[in-house]
Formats: C-alpha cells, structure tokens, sequence
C-alpha cells in the first residue's frame, strides 16, 4: 500500500508548489525553485524503488542524477554539448560549476519519460529476444520516444529558467524564433544525453523498467501534468508565449499519445463486462 500512497501523496506536494510558484518572486521563487527540484527526485526515485526494486532505482540515479552532472559540468566546463553557458549563485552550492539541484532535475523528468515510452511501445509486443534481452525494434523505439519526451521539456524549462536570470549562455545564435538568449545547440545537447540517458537506463535497472502497470499512474500524471501546467503557466502568468507554443508542440509527442493511451484503456476496463460468472438465488 505504501508503494501506491507515497508517490501520489509526493506528487501532491509538488503540484502545490508548483502552483505557488507564480505567485512568488525573488528569492522566495529561487528557493522554491529548489525545493520543487528536490521533490520531482523524491518523487521519481521514490516510486522507482518501491515499484522496481533497488536495482531501477540505484539504475536512475546512476545515469540520471550522476550522469546528469557529468554532462553538467563538461558544459560548463567545455561549452559542449549545450554551448557556452554559465549558472548563477542563485540555486545554491555548486560544484565544478554547476548547482548541486540541477542532475537532480534530470532525473525527475527522466523516470516519468522512460514510462511514458513504455507504455505507448507496449502495443510493439517487444518480449524476450532469444539472448535473454529485449528485441531491438521495441528497445531503440523507447530510447527515441523516451529521448524526445525527456528533451521536450526543456522547450519549457530553459526559456522560464533564463528569465528568471539562473544561467546564461555566452552565446545564444543561433536561437530558436521566440526563444532569445537560448542557442538551439542546447536542445540538441538535451536531445544527444536523453538519447544516451535512455539507452543506458534499461541494461542497468534490469527487466522491470520493460513493463508498466497500474502503480505507475501517478508517474503518467507528473508527465501530463507537467505538459499542461506548464503551457498554461508559460501562456498566461510567465508572460512567455513562444515557449509555451514550442514546448505545446515539443512534448505533445509523447503527452498527447499517452493521454490517449490512458483515455482508452480506462474505457475499455470500464467497457469490458464483468467476468465473474452470474449466481441467481434460488427460488
């Protein structure tokens, strides 16, 4: 019981504060920012343990929170992958240059992308290949699909984190049209380590990252949450509508399919008649 309670009740607090974020400013908004970062990995790395097991969620951290900072501070470092850029003091300690909160957000969005893409790929029937692995044509099409829902997100978060003033980039040319003050090398950069990430995360965590079931809603409702609120939030109280229209479109790719997906599997349950066999009473 605890495994379906906790993240639903984690996801509640992350949506809260993401709401009041908004209404805040300054520093109050800066250590919000914190704090919500803090709960998506409580929240992803939670569930992964306690639905997969210790191998998935030791797996997340590794390629994820780890692997996020390694590509970090090469960034910051080298101006590559994601093109010069350099972070504030504003999200706390730093190391090597980069906020200790930031691989952390990597790895929020990366568990609730990896599901997505299982879900929407469970229809390839992609079972045990005859080496003991998954076959091919299923595993690459979550990696791309995981990949792109992880990436898209970014369509929204670089844009709201750079007004905010959180990091800078030394170069911003080319930009995407809207997006000022963001290189589209940055996207790129994003769209190259999700690939990596994704591609990783499966031989490391093992089986149990090939399935979903009914524990996972409350990961298919952070991805669709975070797809809606943040169009609304970017169109209407940030004041940013190019990336609430690029990152509409970015993340439709796997937020539309999955809402569709969930749509109709709820309406096939409720559709589907009752199996246990009718007992009349006796006269």
């Amino acid at each position: 019981m605890r495994g379906v309670r906790l993240p639903w009740a984690l996801l509640a607090v992350l949506v809260l504060a993401q709401i009041c974020y908004p209404l805040t400013g300054g520093a109050t908004r800066a250590g919000l920012t914190v704090a919500t970062v803090v709960l998506g990995w409580l929240l992803s790395v939670g569930h992964a343990l306690l639905t997969r097991g210790v191998r998935a969620a030791a797996a997340l951290v590794a390629v994820a929170t780890g692997g996020g900072f390694a590509v970090e501070a090469l960034g910051v470092a080298t101006g590559f992958p994601f093109g010069s850029y350099d972070y504030s003091g504003e999200l706390g300690p730093k190391l090597a240059g980069v906020p200790l909160i930031i691989p952390l957000a990597w790895t929020w969005m990366a568990w609730p992308a990896w599901l997505t893409a299982v879900r929407l790929t469970q229809a390839l029937k992609g079972g045990p290949s005859s080496t003991g692995g998954v076959k091919k044509g299923p595993f690459l099409a979550r990696v791309a699909l995981a990949a792109v829902g992880l990436a898209a997100w970014d369509l929204f978060l670089d844009p709201q984190m750079v007004a905010e003033g959180y990091w800078t980039w030394l170069d911003a040319t080319p930009a995407l049209p809207g997006l000022p003050g963001i290189p589209v090398s940055n996207y790129l950069g994003w769209l190259g380590f999700a690939v990596l990430l994704a591609a990783a995360l499966r031989p490391l965590a093992g089986p149990s990252v090939d399935r979903v079931d009914g524990r996972d809603a409350p990961m298919f409702a952070l991805y669709l949450w975070t797809y809606a609120s943040s169009v609304l939030a970017h169109a209407v109280f940030l004041r940013l509508p190019a990336s609430a229209l690029w990152g509409a479109a970015g993340m439709a790719v796997a937020a539309v399919p999955l809402a569709v997906a969930l749509w109709r599997g709820r309406r096939d349950r409720v559709a589907a008649p009752d199996p246990t066999p009718r007992v009349d009473a006796p006269a």
